[in-house]
């Protein structure tokens, strides 16, 4: 069925829509303290951002999308519903004002009622981290409007792998497996091709994979550690002769180049150096935007601070990165709003470890100290400012006695 195509970046539509964006995420703090050399001080407290965080482009693009969407259907056609795919980033404030413009969210692989609800005609946005193979065909089938917000470093991991695909090189992606971006990018493994692929998350994981490569071992035992990882029909002893590396755009740029080299030594071990190009592939995937903001969170973490806050949704996978970081090095508390710290003697934080929200108290020490501040992908800077609000009026201090009027 051929799909309709509307045009949502027409001038009349985005005038609208930026400023209605900048409404609900813009910070005005945010941008002085950013003019200003990214550091505010008063009292015993500074408060440095990283250089880089928050909003990157694709998920800019993506709100962006969206509330055009919800704008040209409201002006061409007010009754027609729009479904968002689950979430269109990872912030459950920036997902809340979505549902609050009437766009229902259903789940990102639709169930059979869901499916049954929708209509030929009826739009459907597509989340910044794509959509799998199988659900875009079936929407398409309905007569679905669809309104694509792929990120565009998500459709270039996917031509690599569809390209391995082809050449019958199975996929080794760097990633967890249940992320809805990965969940997309294997089924482009599969879908046009006879390759397969298999889903790592970890180093301990390369590591397994790669003495399988070189030893071979327990075919069962390697199929019920990484099950449901893998592509249907797999056989690490056929399937792992030849493989190309790739990964989940935001994860740690460090342990991707580290799971492609310990996956090639061990090809070049295996096969010999001068074979090696038949047995191994791999490219940089990793979004500039998420490396970006792993740099400036390693170079703020060289300066001396007491603490670092971590800014943003609790299921984003880069947010959760930045934590990671900030842990090796000094008390981190991830948080995903500024209501999180509820006095300077209580913050409720999530711990990536327990994989759940936790109390710490007496978390905000006294006298002169220095707080860093950084944010993920997606999170928008009013969510930024009212943290940095907040913790200075934990020092009882209001902020509009420091900015200049």
């Amino acid at each position: 069925m051929t799909q309709k195509k509307i045009n949502l970046r027409r001038p009349d539509i985005m005038e609208e829509v930026l400023a209605q964006v900048l409404s609900h995420y813009r910070s005005e703090l945010v941008e002085r303290i950013r003019s200003t050399g990214n550091m505010i001080s008063a009292g015993d407290l500074t408060v440095k951002l990283a250089k880089e965080f928050g909003f990157c482009y694709g998920v800019e693009r993506a709100i962006d999308l969206a509330y055009a969407a919800r704008k040209h259907f409201s002006d061409v056609s007010p009754h027609t519903p729009i479904y968002l795919l689950g979430e269109i980033i990872h912030n459950p404030e920036v997902n809340d004002q979505i549902r609050n413009m009437g766009i229902q969210i259903i789940s990102p692989k639709p169930t059979d009622e869901e499916l049954s609800r929708l209509q030929s005609g009826d739009a459907v946005i597509i989340p910044a981290f794509g959509t799998e193979v199988g659900t875009r065909k079936k929407l398409e089938a309905k007569g679905c409007i669809l309104i694509d917000t792929t990120c565009g470093d998500v459709m270039s991991v996917w031509k690599r792998v569809r390209q391995y695909s082809k050449e019958s090189v199975t996929s080794i992606i760097h990633g967890k497996a249940k992320h809805e971006e990965t969940k997309a990018t294997t089924s482009q493994a599969r879908a046009y091709g006879s390759g397969h692929y298999l889903v790592v998350l970890n180093l301990e994981e390369t590591d397994y994979v790669c003495n399988y490569i070189l030893n071979g071992g327990n075919k069962q035992e390697f199929l019920e550690k990484f099950k449901g990882d893998y592509s249907q029909g797999f056989d690490p002893d056929i399937h792992l002769r030849a493989v190309g590396v790739a990964n989940q755009t935001t994860m740690l740029r460090g342990e991707t180049e580290e799971v492609q080299r310990r996956i090639k030594s061990a090809m070049e071990k295996k096969s010999g150096a001068a074979e090696l190009d038949k047995h191994f592939r791999f490219f940089d995937t990793i979004c500039g935007a998420t490396q970006e903001r792993q740099d400036a969170l390693e170079k703020l973490l060289r300066e001396p601070m007491a603490l670092l806050i971590v800014i943003g949704g609790y299921n984003s996978s880069n947010t959760s990165h930045l934590a990671e970081m900030g842990e090796i090095k000094l008390p981190t508390y991830f948080i995903k709003n500024a209501a999180k710290m509820q006095s300077d003697k209580l913050i409720c934080h999530y711990n990536l470890h327990l994989k759940k929200e936790i109390e710490t108290h007496d978390w905000l020490p006294s006298g002169k100290i220095t707080i860093g501040i950084t944010a993920g992908a997606s999170c928008p800077n009013n969510l930024i400012e009212d943290t940095i609000r907040r913790l200075f009026e934990l020092r009882g201090i209001s902020i509009q006695t420091l900015l200049p009027n």
